[in-house]
C-alpha cells in the first residue's frame, strides 16, 4: 500500500512541475515591421504593386513641352556687351562668347548657333556665303573706334595731316572707316597708315612712344589709356563720321538663321525684347561692369567700367536698323566689295517685325 501511494505521489508531484513550467512561459512580443521593410506576405493583399498603373505619375496633356534654350554666340568686346543680362536667364539661353569671327562664322553656317553678335561686315559677308540664310534683326553697336595720341598735338581731323596713324582690323570695318573719313577730310594723300595685326602689339607701341598716333577700338582704347597719363582720347570716329554721313557709324549687328527664325518667329520676338532690356541695364547699373566682366566679355572690371559708355550700346529695329544698316553696307561696298561679300544684300536680309 505504501509503495502504490508513493508512486501517485510520484505522478502527482510531475504534473505540478509541468503544469508550472506552462505557466512560467512568457510571450515575446517582436516590434512592428516598417511597410519599407514589410514582406510580400505582410502587405495588405488590395496594396498596389510597384507597377500599378495608379503608382505612376502621367504626363499633364496641357503641359507645355520643355523648350530648347536660344544658341547664342557672340564676340567678347562691344558686340556683346549688350548680351550681358541675356546671358543670365540660362533656361531660355544659352550664350558662348567667343574670342574672334572665325570662331565664331563657322558655328553659324553650319546651324549650331541660332543667333550670332557679329561686325555688320561679317553679317553681309555670311549672308552671300550662306545664300541669304542670315538676316539681320537688330543694330547692337554704333562707333566703338577712336583715335589716340600719346601727346597733345592733335586736336581735330585736320592735325592728322603728315602724321603717321597706326591701327589693327586691315581688310575689315577698321580700315575703311579710316579710309573714309580721311578721304572726306581730304586728308587721304596727307596721312600714313600702318596697319598691325595684334591690338596689343599697337598699345605697347603706343604706350612707348614709338607710335603717336594710334586708331583702336573698346577696350582696347580703354586698356591703352591705362599704360600712361599721357596717352588720351583725341578724336571719336563716331562722331567724325557722323559729320560727314547721313547715319551713324554702325559696327556690330544680331543676325539670325533664316531657317530658325520661319519657325521661332516668337523666340525671336522676345529675344528682341529681352536684348533691348539688358542693352538699356547695362548703360545704368552700377553693377554692369562687374557682370560684363562675369559673363567673360571684357576681362577686367576697371577697363569694363571705363569702356562700356564709350561702346555706344544700342538695340535698334525695325525701319531704323534698316536704315543704319544699308547706308553703313554701301559705304563699305564701295571702299570694297569684298569687305561685305561681293555684293549687298537684298531685302530678305532685313527682318522688320
Amino acid at each position: 500500500m505504501k509503495s502504490v501511494m508513493n508512486r501517485i505521489c510520484s505522478v502527482l508531484l510531475i504534473l505540478m512541475l509541468a503544469g508550472s513550467a506552462f505557466a512560467c512561459t512568457v510571450k515575446i512580443d517582436t516590434p512592428a515591421v516598417s511597410e519599407a521593410t514589410s514582406t510580400p506576405e505582410s502587405k495588405p493583399t488590395d496594396a498596389p504593386e510597384a507597377s500599378d498603373a495608379s503608382a505612376v505619375k502621367t504626363a499633364d496633356p496641357t503641359e507645355a513641352p520643355a523648350r530648347e534654350p536660344v544658341r547664342i554666340g557672340a564676340l567678347a568686346g562691344p558686340t556683346g556687351i549688350g548680351l550681358t543680362y541675356v546671358m543670365q536667364d540660362t533656361d531660355r539661353y544659352a550664350v558662348d562668347i567667343f574670342t574672334a569671327p572665325d570662331q565664331l562664322s563657322p558655328k553659324f553656317i553650319k546651324g549650331e548657333v541660332d543667333i550670332a553678335a557679329v561686325p555688320i561686315n561679317l553679317a553681309s559677308v555670311l549672308y552671300n556665303k550662306t545664300d541669304g540664310e542670315a538676316v539681320v534683326i537688330a543694330v547692337n553697336t554704333l562707333g566703338v573706334l577712336y583715335f589716340l595720341e600719346n601727346g597733345t598735338s592733335v586736336q581735330s581731323i585736320l592735325d592728322l595731316a603728315g602724321k603717321t596713324v597706326y591701327s589693327t582690323g586691315q581688310g575689315s570695318t577698321p580700315e575703311y572707316v579710316l579710309s573714309q573719313i580721311l578721304s572726306q577730310n581730304g586728308l587721304s594723300e596727307k596721312v600714313t597708315v600702318e596697319f598691325l595685326a595684334d591690338n596689343a602689339e599697337l598699345i605697347a607701341k603706343l604706350a612707348s612712344g614709338e607710335a603717336e598716333i594710334a586708331l583702336l577700338p573698346e577696350p582696347h582704347v580703354s586698356i591703352a589709356c591705362t599704360k600712361s597719363e599721357s596717352i588720351r582720347v583725341a578724336l571719336s570716329a563716331n562722331d567724325l563720321w557722323k559729320e560727314n554721313n547721313d547715319a551713324a557709324l554702325v559696327q556690330g549687328v544680331y543676325i539670325v538663321r533664316k531657317s530658325y527664325l520661319e519657325e521661332h518667329k516668337a523666340e525671336v520676338d522676345q529675344f528682341l525684347s529681352d536684348a533691348k532690356a539688358s542693352s538699356d541695364r547695362v548703360k545704368t547699373d552700377e553693377n554692369a561692369a562687374d557682370d560684363v566682366v562675369a559673363q567673360g566679355i571684357i576681362g577686367a572690371v576697371p577697363i569694363a567700367k571705363r569702356a562700356i559708355p564709350n561702346c555706344n550700346i544700342v538695340l535698334e529695329t525695325g525701319s531704323s536698323m534698316k536704315r543704319l544698316v544699308s547706308g553703313m553696307l554701301e559705304t563699305l561696298y564701295n571702299a570694297n566689295p569684298a569687305s561685305v561679300g561681293g555684293s549687298l544684300p537684298n531685302a530678305d536680309f532685313y527682318y522688320e517685325p
